[in-house]
């Protein structure tokens, strides 16, 4: 069974950093993109940042330049490094990953449960 669990959250003042990991488990062929998301309170889901198996990256236009995702792919992790963090950026966040399990001829979609980023004025 595959699974993504998130870690890294907490509390940080307006711009500081933190550094968020997601690491997938399991009976894993194959991971293709991994993305980040976020859900702040009141608001829609919205893509955060993602990165193909090659290393391809793409920001949100509200987090580029202070927001840098990564992966290590021997660790089946992604990262998102995030600097010079605002109030706005508080949020529930997100990670998910198409996989392709062991033994499967196709590619699925996990998500994780996510983990709070909250930062204060």
């Amino acid at each position: 069974q595959v699974q993504l669990v998130e870690s890294g959250g907490g509390l940080v003042q307006a711009g500081g950093s933190l550094r968020l990991s997601c690491a997938a488990s399991g009976s894993i062929f194959s991971i293709n993109a991994m993305r980040w998301y976020r859900q702040a309170p009141g608001k829609q889901r919205e893509l955060v940042a993602s990165i193909t198996s090659g290393g391809m990256t793409n920001n949100a236009d509200s987090v580029k330049g202070r927001f840098t995702i990564s992966r290590d792919n021997a660790k089946n992790t992604v990262y998102l490094q995030m600097n010079s963090l605002k109030p706005e950026a508080t949020a529930v966040y997100y990670c998910t990953a198409a996989i392709q399990p062991t033994g499967s001829k196709y590619r699925y979609g996990y998500w994780g449960q996510g983990t709070q980023v909250t930062v204060s004025s």
